[in-house]
């Protein structure tokens, strides 16, 4: 690796901490999208324009979740230490912060009854969670809250990547068993395999339900154990160590990078132009193990390695985002709908109006983390992680 790969600051990767930057705002902006690509109560005359831009920028940000993962795999594989060690740390870290924020996005209906805030303000936090909120009753609230341990609500959509998470820390320390003995070309054979599922997908919405031995009776084809998020904790832990020079990741990244966002794009914009179409379908190609958004995460991954931050200032930011990150995901969903309400009502252009709107919920879930930081001190990590 190249100096600039290596180089760190208060022991964060630099690079790394770009990559993280790059996946927090990516997902915020991409919870920014969710207005446009579920549009509740009446339509406007420009619907057609607000689809347009939602799938636009909605099949650009698929690469979010997978860099999350990435991330986690570069960092943490292989596993060092006691096992036991490791779960506590890592789990303990997200859960609580998982069960108190959940417990506050589930709260939220009611505490607008309480104010005496109309239903429809529910909707325009999050678009998804439909109308039982809108009764702004405790007793659905209480029944979401009683769901926490097995799934989650509408009402905190993005919580469905901590129990992935979770499973993921119980996963990584017998996955990192074999990562530590595995040579590169036993490392490669197991993408290869991870590269072929990330098709099935598709054979499954348009060849046959069924391949590889699934069928009625069982769900665990032939290569299951090599499906899923565990690809990409691999590929984060094997990309880290590919050390390409700048001529060779654009080589390699621009055309991957425009094939891959073609295929999600198109895909997407087939799908939503369907007179019907199941919510299975409407994610078909959205779908973060699928071969497109693969094809689109790489090129993310492997451009960010090579931005050379030399601002002392910048590189302070992005340490401490390594630091607010956590509770950054987990607040920032109280304000994208807002953000976009906001760009809506002072007139930005729709083309515009996602990112900026991102940007705004990005900056005040940041500095609502900072605060929570300054006035909690070490107690904020039961907080905000």
């Amino acid at each position: 690796m190249n100096k600039s790969t290596l180089s760190t600051t208060q022991n964060h990767v630099v690079w790394l901490d770009v990559v993280r930057f790059v996946a927090m705002f990516t997902v915020v902006c991409c919870h920014c999208a969710d207005p446009f690509n579920f549009y509740p109560g009446e339509l406007p005359a420009n619907i057609e324009e607000i689809k347009f831009w939602g799938a636009a920028y909605g099949a650009f940000l698929r690469p979010c979740v997978p860099l999350f993962v990435m991330i986690t795999g570069a960092l943490l594989l292989p596993v060092r230490g006691d096992t036991s060690t490791f779960y506590k740390k890592r789990i303990s870290r997200v859960l609580w912060p998982f069960l108190i924020w959940s417990v506050i996005y589930n709260l939220f209906p009611w505490i607008t009854g309480l104010l005496g805030l109309q239903p429809e303000i529910i909707l325009d936090f999050f678009p998804y969670s439909g109308e039982e909120v809108t009764r702004q009753s405790l007793s659905v609230s209480l029944s979401y809250i009683a769901e926490i341990p097995f799934n989650f609500s509408l009402l905190a959509v993005h919580m469905w990547y901590i129990y992935l998470l979770i499973g993921l820390y119980l996963y990584l320390p017998i996955f990192s068993a074999w990562v530590e003995k595995a040579s590169n070309k036993a490392k490669l054979w197991f993408l290869v395999a991870w590269g072929a599922t990330t098709l099935l997908p598709y054979y499954y919405e348009y060849v046959s339900p069924y391949l590889w031995g699934t069928c009625s009776w069982n769900s665990f084809g032939m290569l299951y154990y090599f499906a899923g998020f565990n690809g990409y904790l691999l590929l984060g832990h094997y990309l880290r160590k590919q050390d390409w020079s700048l001529g060779k990741t654009l080589t390699i990244s621009i055309p991957m990078l425009i094939v891959g966002y073609a295929v999600t794009f198109t895909g997407f914009r087939h799908v939503t132009a369907l007179p019907e179409y199941s919510d299975e379908l409407l994610e078909l190609f959205f779908t973060y193990n699928s071969l497109n958004v693969v094809m689109m995460t790489i090129p993310f991954f492997m451009l960010a390695k090579k931005v050379n931050v030399k601002s002392e200032l910048v590189r302070r930011m992005l340490a401490n985002l390594t630091v607010c990150g956590f509770g950054i995901y987990m607040v920032h969903y109280f304000f994208t709908g807002p953000g976009v309400v906001l760009m809506r009502a002072i007139g930005v252009p729709v083309c515009l109006q996602i990112p900026a709107a991102a940007v705004v919920a990005f900056a005040v879930s940041w500095l609502l983390v900072m605060l929570i930081h300054k006035l909690t001190g070490k107690n904020a990590k039961y907080i905000t992680g």
